[in-house]
């Protein structure tokens, strides 16, 4: 059913995103880090090459990747920096494939091109104060005015929130209709009454802005609803879909390069006048770190290959992302252990997985909220 093996054009992709990653990203994740950057001309680099557009057919400007390829892309980037591989997931996933999937010839012809290409950095908002994994609580309104739309409301947590120019925001349009009267529509930077609030300071992918976007009367024409009325959330479960994958994605890469980085300290590292390599306590750590590593990227490929096929994959992206997730934080945590003292200094990589990694299992779903759409799956059979 499944094949395992990828074909030569995605070994080549997965080649040129590391070879980018080593030379224009690893040298540089501490230091955005540190000063909370957003790696702007970075991201723009990344859009030059395609990868801002990984998922976005051709005619739209996008490469045209297959989530498989989608995923070796986010792989690698996670593997040198995590905070540069979630700016292109929540870009991507989010805010461009809503448009894709929910928005009509024209949105599509509007935007697509300029956020495949990096013109544009997109962000998506759904989670509020008051509304976290209880999405359908959402209190944001936008209410009909002839033929604009008046949004109130403010969204939390908004990834690339304050170097987006594009904005894909759900609101209730109907109240009665509890999460079927909520909308989506498209906001651009400079819209009047559309502004960005709060800059969250983070324990980790600190490189990667996360905060509020705020809609004080902003008033928009009927063309920036995206999607039906009433089904912006709707469409927001199957964005989510995606996004799971790539979270996943993300989760994979960050275990990936914790646990290179640990193998290569414990064959430098000498105590008792051996490699710490050679004692069985770290093998034993290493083998438990890849093979989870190995059963994590397999729940991935096999959602991803899913994904491309047109089946729906609700239960398995959920559980490619739950396990993913917590394989990265447990290996992250152990290589940190493998390192010492050092791991806990900033001169060595895993301080950095370290902190990174937590955001895995709580964006884009808690593993709480992953376990109770998994078993929601499992019962309806």
């Amino acid at each position: 059913m499944f094949d395992f093996s990828f074909t030569d054009e995605q070994n080549q992709l997965r080649a040129s995103v590391r070879e980018f990653a080593e030379t224009e990203i690893r040298p540089y994740a501490l230091q955005w880090d540190e000063r909370q950057a957003f790696p702007l001309e970075t991201i723009k680099k990344l859009g030059g090459l395609g990868y801002m557009g990984c998922i976005i057919p051709e005619e739209f400007g996008g490469a045209g990747l297959d989530y498989v390829g989608y995923c070796v892309v986010l792989e690698e980037l996670a593997r040198a920096d995590p905070s540069v591989s979630l700016i292109v997931a929540a870009h991507t996933s989010l805010c461009a494939n809503h448009i894709y999937l929910a928005g009509s010839l024209a949105q599509k012809r509007r935007y697509l091109p300029a956020l495949a290409s990096g013109q544009f950095i997109g962000c998506w908002s759904l989670t509020e104060p008051l509304a976290g994994s209880d999405a359908a609580g959402t209190r944001s309104r936008a209410v009909r005015d002839g033929d604009f739309w008046v949004l109130n409301g403010s969204k939390t947590f908004t990834t690339n929130a304050h170097d987006a120019d594009v904005c894909v925001a759900m609101a209730v349009t109907d109240r009665a209709a509890a999460h079927r009267g909520i909308s989506a529509f498209i906001v651009e930077k400079g819209d009047p009454g559309f502004r960005t609030g709060k800059k969250e300071n983070k324990l980790g992918m600190r490189a990667s802005v996360t905060g509020e976007v705020i809609f004080e009367d902003c008033r928009l024409p009927e063309t920036q609803l995206l999607g039906k009325p009433g089904e912006g959330f709707i469409d927001s479960l199957r964005v989510l879909d995606g996004g799971r994958i790539s979270i996943g994605a993300l989760s994979v890469g960050i275990a990936q390069g914790a646990y290179d980085a640990a193998l290569r300290y414990a064959r430098q590292r000498k105590q008792f006048g051996r490699f710490i390599s050679e004692f069985q306590a770290i093998q034993f750590k290493l083998a438990d770190m890849a093979t989870g590593i190995e059963a994590a990227r397999l729940l991935l490929y096999r959602a991803a290959w899913m994904q491309n096929g047109g089946m729906r994959v609700t239960r398995e992206s959920a559980m490619a992302k739950l396990f993913a997730s917590e394989v990265a934080v447990r290996v992250c945590d152990e290589a940190l252990q493998i390192h010492g003292g050092y791991g806990f200094i900033k001169d060595y990589p895993v301080e950095k997985f370290y902190r990174d990694v937590k955001l895995c299992t709580i964006g884009e779903g808690t593993s709480e909220i992953q376990r109770l759409v998994i078993a929601r799956q499992l019962l309806k059979n």
